[in-house]
């Protein structure tokens, strides 16, 4: 009798192990927040679609007579402290945790399943990206891009 009261208790602990755990985000970020984060305008450096050599990284205008520095028609924005985002939401990813990347498994050490998710870098090899995923699998850490093996709908 003994043998048939383990069975089950055995029969649960596998179906447990077979359930997937979804990750409830850290912080629900609002979708005003999100709509923000689409209207606020891409911030590039004076005069940089007219010259190769200038990268799109965002410059202050400091020329005399500059139509962006002035404000004029047809110029690019300028950054104000009017499309900084709420302080509660900055850096989140929208589902709610901070993103930590990762570039080895010995990476996922200090990281907090409830508050952060990783981002698996993107000069990591396939094979290093899949010990990564399952690292973080067993700890329970969510990746916000797996390896195609471990998209959520196939698991």
């Amino acid at each position: 009798m003994n043998d048939e009261s383990s069975k089950p208790q055995e029969e649960t602990t596998a179906s447990a192990e077979r359930t997937i755990i979804t990750k409830k985000a850290a912080v629900k970020v609002p979708k005003r927040v999100i709509e923000q984060r689409k209207e606020r305008p891409k911030f590039v450096r004076q005069e940089s679609w007219r010259y190769k050599r200038l990268d799109e990284v965002w410059r202050r205008p400091r020329g005399k007579d500059s139509r962006m520095r002035l404000q004029k028609s047809g110029a690019p924005p300028l950054v104000k402290v009017g499309y900084r985002g709420d302080k509660d939401f900055r850096g989140l990813h929208p589902s709610g945790f901070k993103e930590v990347l990762v570039s080895r498994p010995e990476d996922l050490e200090g990281i907090d399943p409830s508050r952060q998710a990783i981002r698996i870098a993107a000069n990591v090899g396939r094979l290093k990206k899949v010990r990564i995923a399952e690292a973080a699998r067993e700890r329970g850490i969510k990746v916000l891009n797996p390896p195609p093996q471990f998209k959520e709908g196939e698991e």
